[in-house]
């Protein structure tokens, strides 16, 4: 390998790490719930555990104790009986949160142009697999 090659591997690892390594914890399908259900206000664990179709108690836990080990939640816990423990977003988690909401966004103008393109791709991959020249 070259040595210019091991530069530019060595460069994109370098900015990669950080944002793969971030995007594995917020991007997870039961964290990006997490954080749009707690986006408008103090919510309770079981106001989540509700309000997120499918996730079990203990995915809802693990998934609250990295968010907030990670900064984004912050848990508090009333010294009443029984304890009532509210979970907010913290400044960082807003501030992902806007870009989310912009993400969601792009995702349903785009929807029907991604759906366009898997239709022509697969027609076309099969036409390949059944022997057709690739147009």
């Amino acid at each position: 390998m070259s040595r210019s090659h091991t530069h530019v591997s060595q460069e994109v690892t370098a900015q990669a790490c950080p944002l793969v390594e971030v995007i594995d914890h917020v991007a997870g399908k039961w964290s990006i719930s997490i954080l749009v259900a707690a986006a408008h206000g103090p919510v309770r664990f079981t106001e989540l555990e509700r309000s997120i179709e499918g996730i079990s108690r203990r995915m809802l836990t693990l998934n609250l104790r990295r968010l907030e080990r990670d900064g984004l939640l912050t848990r508090t816990v009333h010294p009443t009986v029984p304890p009532k423990v509210e979970y907010n977003l913290t400044s960082m988690a807003r501030e992902l949160h806007s870009y989310l909401t912009g993400l969601v966004e792009w995702a349903e103008r785009h929807r029907g142009s991604i759906a366009q393109a898997r239709t022509a791709y697969d027609s076309t991959a099969a036409a390949t697999q059944a022997g057709q020249p690739h147009p």
